[in-house]
């Protein structure tokens, strides 16, 4: 393990590029970071994507919508431009404002003027929807693709068919196509089926006339092929008026940055003003680009960067795609023999790596640049098909990544934790290790999420399940949210407003009243994280060139197949048995340095690295990884060694013999600093113990029991003190656990304090110094906040334990009240535990108010446990000391306990009262004539099953032990 001191001196001596880093990070010390804490400014609090829905704004209510978020503890708006929802949603006449309009211009101006003065920050989408374009984009700087088509034919016969049903069938299926695309051959061959020799290709265009092909079959099988290029395939996903219309060709620099100075220079001009003046930053939405993968310029670029002509190989490396450029079958088109299938994969990383060069290039770097010359950060969702998954994102100022409440797999993140399905359960996606990484790399500390993205069930969303998801981005990464969102709707609208996406992020919610707890605890916790630095010392390597290479790029959030499917369980692993880690690419690998058995790059030292089922690298990362080991590194192979080159050279061989022998130098010289290993069938986090205790990998922590649901991620103070931020992310169950730290975390007489993020309060941990060890408590959906520091004049932790004294309660009175429903009282709570069961109330929203009355021999202080709760629990007692009722506490997430003082209670009668707030989502699928709340709860796709809601219990009650 690297030393806090070697740390600290690598972050100041270690020499780098800086991507666009406008100001460095002010330093704190452990003291000035606490006060932080406890009152964190509001650029640390949550964010909004606040969707402008059709730009049907006003002023008026824009501003008091800014008040309504600064009021729920929001710190800061993505300003986002969309389309009208098209869900049923009435605009009860309302007009759209032209985006670049000088009324939109003045709204957002309003809306700028306005935050300042709340002291919120401002982001402002580029364009609409996404990708960006718009109707005004020139014919000749719109999106390309190349799209293959293949029909099988037997000869000897005669084949014809007209060229208008080629481009038909070519056609990808775009989630958004344009009607007004244009169609023409990049190429048109016959070859034999299967193919052993590119040349047996034969061009087919001379054979087409009048718009027919007819062509000569000769005997056997044959597969004919074409490679068309639709020219303006696509236009942008949910545009709004101005800005909707054709995509910008993202490989085209010229027009892309026609685009972006259009925009500043509009309303430069407009304010007479810099943007700066009113932003923090321009954003930049899902690279969606839908498959687009060709340029003017792209055979001409390829043929000067890799050598050779592309074009006449686009038939055998191509798929047929559908929606978001996902393969419809990765079976190719031009079946070839297993002696040409290498060539053909070799020649697809080329292809994909080009596209990836061509769009950092001319899309990411300019967007960088021009948001630099503004003055302005650049934030950017800079990965999809097509984008280097890490590289793109670390030439952005606060790269951003996204997690999901639920998606098209109805996935339950806090239920489940699939091995067999990496994306099920999780609530962070494949993506947010990379954009972390990328920011860990680059020594940025702001790693903003799209969080929780919302497309299914809007109306069940909760603040625990928020929590859940929330606290699992902290693990992958993520220092800063900005919530998936924010509908702009007039008070007007009829119930429950517009909405494009989200989780009715809705000052009509049930949960709103409480939104601001939620944010409190993330502002405490981002405020933290934002001034720490990642700590890791074991860098990942996938097999993203092997992936490549089969089955082209598949950096989407979740990918439905990719190169080793089980890659993604093994970071988890890494932190679930308390280590730390980054991912990496060939590219750092090539530029990074080495010194004391450590890979340098940028800020960071890892002294491990793992390759993950990589077969394929390049000969120049074999001699880098072969130089790391050489200098004391250790190199852990997981499934293969690397044993042959990536794309396309003058001599293949060569470059093969070349990985061969640096890894076989690795094996024979180095053998102590050489691991392979063999990933399991199951269970990754045990699998992983055994291997870390084995092979003695890094770690700073030990947990007695790993556990797929807990969870932790570390940082480094400025002055040195090791931070934990830990979570049990299952939304039922408990964990009781002994963590064991290292030996350095409580050096010069450092313990463990509990920073809460709800409270802003902190105390020492009981610590025992001996160990080194904590024995820890977490409830469901619950997270702590561990630092290290000096204990001078701290008092340990006082635990209350409580011991059982009174029974369970039962026999309650139970109140319904919501103003859609008449108020009606019920005398048992067992008919009630759950109103999922109960056919009159299942589809109930509001607050149900338990009653119940205490009787206790003494005024000692208790602990009521309400046990199971589905939704937000508000405890009050009502005794001889308080006439009216007095609050206890509220319990949005977690365990639903309340311990409640002596001096509240009173010897003899006392009253207590729970109030539960339901979610909305059952009631809302009882609106059958409301269109709105039916597509969100009932229509294809996003059917919803009644949920759970209410006090299930069992309520219990204990006294303190003497």
């Amino acid at each position: 393990m690297i030393g806090r001191i070697g740390i600290l001196i690598s972050f100041l001596a270690i020499t780098f590029v800086a991507c666009n880093s406008h100001s460095q990070k002010q330093k704190y010390t452990t003291e000035e970071l606490y006060q932080l804490f406890q009152n964190p400014p509001q650029h640390y609090r949550p964010f909004v994507r606040w969707w402008w829905n059709g730009n049907k704004v006003e002023i008026p209510e824009l501003i008091r919508e800014l008040h309504v978020l600064k009021n729920a503890g929001i710190g800061g708006v993505e300003i986002n431009t969309i389309e009208f929802p098209t869900h049923g949603d009435d605009d009860i006449g309302k007009e759209s404002l032209l985006w670049l309009s000088k009324e939109w211009m003045d709204c957002v101006k309003a809306v700028s003027d306005t935050a300042k003065a709340l002291g919120l920050t401002c982001d402002l989408l580029v364009g609409s929807g996404w990708p960006m374009g718009g109707e005004f984009v020139p014919y000749e700087e719109r999106a390309q693709i190349v799209a293959p088509h293949a029909v099988q034919v037997e000869g000897p016969c005669q084949y014809e068919i007209n060229v208008d049903e080629i481009y038909e069938k070519a056609l990808p299926n775009a989630s958004s196509p344009n009607s007004n695309r244009k169609c023409s051959f990049i190429s048109l061959v016959l070859a034999p089926n299967p193919c052993t020799d590119f040349k047996q290709a034969t061009d087919l265009l001379p054979m087409v006339a009048n718009g027919v092909l007819k062509v000569n079959i000769p005997e056997g099988k044959h597969v004919i092929s074409a490679v068309v290029k639709v020219h303006d395939f696509m236009r942008v996903i949910d545009g709004a008026p101005g800005a909707d219309g054709p995509v910008v060709n993202h490989y085209n620099k010229a027009a892309v940055n026609r685009y972006f100075y259009n925009m500043s220079e509009t309303m430069e001009r407009y304010y007479g003003k810099k943007l700066a003046n009113y932003f923090r930053a321009l954003f930049v939405d899902s690279m969606e680009l839908e498959g687009a993968n060709w340029g003017d310029e792209f055979a001409k670029e390829f043929k000067e960067r890799r050598g050779y002509d592309i074009v006449p190989y686009l038939n055998f490396i191509l798929f047929k795609t559908e929606r978001m450029g996902d393969p419809i079958s990765y079976d190719p088109l031009i079946p070839v023999s297993d002696s040409l299938k290498e060539l053909t994969q070799r020649i697809r990383y080329d292809f994909e790596l080009t596209k990836a060069e061509l769009l950092r290039e001319n899309f990411t770097k300019p967007f960088a640049d021009w948001c630099t010359s503004l003055n302005l950060k650049s934030r950017n969702q800079a990965y999809g098909r097509g984008f280097f998954p890490l590289e793109s994102s670390m030439l952005i100022d606060i790269p951003e990544c996204e997690s999901w409440t639920t998606n098209f797999l109805k996935h339950k993140p806090g239920e489940e934790m699939s091995e067999e399905d990496y994306r099920k359960g999780r609530a962070y996606t494949m993506i947010n290790k990379y954009v972390s990484s990328a920011a860990h790399l680059t020594d940025k500390h702001v790693v903003s999420c799209e969080e929780m993205t919302n497309t299914y069930n809007v109306f069940n969303m909760t603040l625990q399940q928020l929590k859940i998801g929330g606290d699992m981005s902290i693990i992958s990464g993520v220092t800063h949210s900005v919530f998936h969102g924010f509908n702009y709707m007039p008070q007007n609208a009829p119930f429950p407003g517009w909405i494009r996406y989200g989780a009715y992020y809705n000052e009509n919610n049930n949960w709103w009243p409480y939104f601001s707890l939620y944010n409190d605890y993330k502002a405490r916790i981002y405020s933290v994280l934002q001034n720490c630095t990642y700590y890791s010392d074991i860098a990942i390597l996938y097999p993203d060139g092997d992936m490549w290479s089969q089955i082209g790029m598949q950096n989407e959030p979740f990918p439905t197949t990719h190169f080793a499917q089980y890659k993604t369980l093994v970071w988890e692993a890494i932190m679930k048995n308390g280590g730390s880690c980054d991912y990496v690419s060939e590219e750092v690998i090539r530029n990074a340095k080495f010194s004391n058995g450590a890979l340098c790059y940028g800020p960071r030292r890892y002294n491990t690295l793992f390759l993950i089922n990589v077969e394929s690298i390049s000969a120049a990362t074999a001699a880098q990884i072969e130089k790391f080991v050489e200098n004391g590194g250790r190199l852990v192979c997981v499934e293969t060694v690397p044993y042959k080159s990536l794309g396309m050279h003058e001599n293949n061989e060569l470059e093969d013999q070349k990985i061969r022998q640096a890894m076989q130098h690795i094996k024979n010289d180095f053998a102590k600093q050489f691991i392979f290993v063999k990933k399991p069938d199951s269970n990754f986090v045990d699998w992983y113990k055994g291997v870390q205790s084995s092979y003695d990998l890094p770690h700073v922590l030990t947990f007695s029991e790993p556990d797929p649901y807990l969870m932790q991620i570390h940082y480094v103070t400025d002055d040195g003190n090791d931070v934990f931020f830990i979570c049990n992310s299952h939304r039922y169950n408990k964990k009781d656990v002994e963590v064991v730290f290292s030996e350095a975390c409580g050096k010069n007489g450092k313990r463990p304090f509990l920073w809460n993020p709800e409270t802003g309060e902190k105390v020492m941990l009981n610590y025992n110094e001996e160990n080194r060890s904590l024995n820890l408590h977490f409830a469901p959906a619950t997270s702590m906040l561990l630092v290290f520091e000096k204990s001078e004049g701290s008092k340990e932790q006082e635990n209350k334990t409580f011991a059982l004294t009174v029974d369970t309660l039962k026999g309650w009175n139970v109140e319904f009240k919501h103003s859609r429903l008449k108020t009606v009282t019920k005398d048992s709570l067992a008919e009630l535990v759950d109103l999922n069961e109960t056919e009159k109330y299942r589809h109930f929203t509001g607050v149900v108010v338990y009653t119940h009355k205490l009787n206790l021999s003494s005024n000692e202080t208790i602990e009521i446990d309400l046990g199971l709760v589905e939704g937000i629990s508000e405890l009050y007692i009502r005794n001889k000391k308080h006439g009216d009722s007095h609050k206890v506490g509220v319990r949005w997430y977690g365990k639903h306990a309340y311990v409640i003082d002596s001096e509240d209670l009173c010897k003899g009668e006392n009253t207590i009262e729970i109030h539960v707030t339901t979610m909305m989502g059952n009631y809302m699928k009882t609106l059958l004539d409301n269109p709105v709340a039916q597509y969100w709860t009932n229509a294809r796709n996003k059917i919803q099953p009644d949920q759970p809601m209410g006090l299930v219990g069992p309520v219990r009650v204990y006294q303190t032990k003497k």
